[in-house]
């Protein structure tokens, strides 16, 4: 009954109309937001001794803007190949818990629809997804767009960025500032009523507190958890207060 069921909510997706310009258009504000941070990216790996082509292959198999620009800073420090890894893997850790969430609209998705589409799960691509198929009328292949339109993006943009590097001082234009700007967007655009509010504020103040003690970045994933636990007892006792009343 349940391959039944897939087979029959595939078919329905293909022949679901617009689903590309609607995945091209969710993915377009995206793009804008990627634009000046992967020219700012691209100018600092740069300005870090990489080559435009170097570049666009760290974009394309890595495609994780905070751990790029991670990334290049430890290689103009001169950290090993190790080192960079192992951060990465602790910066993006945060993206285990967004697969989770995205597990439950993807169910029944066959295994190669998965793999595809989790190496395109960003924070934004996320957020995005995530909101429209809560708002329904989403789907998997808008979703699987929404990914694709964006890495292609960010692909070109760190690679024009790159190739542009050797003409733009570094520090310029407020570059520096693209990737803290990006993600403050991001939170305002979630905060949908004071549980969102409070939570956010919480994760804030876990985040410094672990950045005084932590060493290294593990204070970033320590904190997300630790907000997203606040964030669900929150939930909880509201949940608990309503049926209460």
């Amino acid at each position: 009954m349940t391959h039944t069921n897939n087979a029959a909510d595939e078919a329905v997706q293909d022949i679901s109309p617009g689903w590309l310009r609607e995945g091209l258009a969710a993915a377009a504000p995206i793009a804008l937001g990627y634009f000046p941070l992967g020219l700012a990216m691209g100018v600092l790996g740069q300005k870090a001794g990489l080559s435009a082509g170097m570049v666009a292959l760290m974009s394309l198999l890595v495609y994780a803007g905070s751990a790029q620009f991670i990334a290049v800073a430890m290689l103009g420090t001169g950290a090993g190949p190790g080192a960079i890894i192992l951060t990465t893997f602790v910066v993006n850790f945060r993206h285990l818990l967004m697969s989770f969430a995205l597990s439950v609209p993807l169910r029944g998705a066959r295994r190669g629809f998965l793999s595809l589409f989790s190496y395109g799960i960003t924070d934004e691509t996320f957020a995005v997804n995530m909101t429209r198929f809560r708002q329904g009328g989403w789907d998997r292949r808008r979703a699987l767009v929404v990914n694709e339109g964006s890495h292609l993006a960010w692909i070109s943009a760190t690679t024009c960025g790159a190739w542009a590097g050797s003409f733009i001082p570094a520090g310029a234009f407020g570059i520096d500032y693209a990737l803290v700007a990006m993600f403050l967007c991001l939170l305002v655009f979630q905060l949908q009523g004071r549980l969102y509010v409070l939570t956010a504020l919480a994760t804030a103040i876990l985040a410094v507190t672990l950045y005084l003690f932590v060493p290294g970045n593990a204070y970033v994933v320590l904190a997300s958890v630790g907000g997203a636990t606040i964030g669900f007892l929150l939930q909880k006792r509201k949940n608990h207060t309503r049926r209460a009343s």
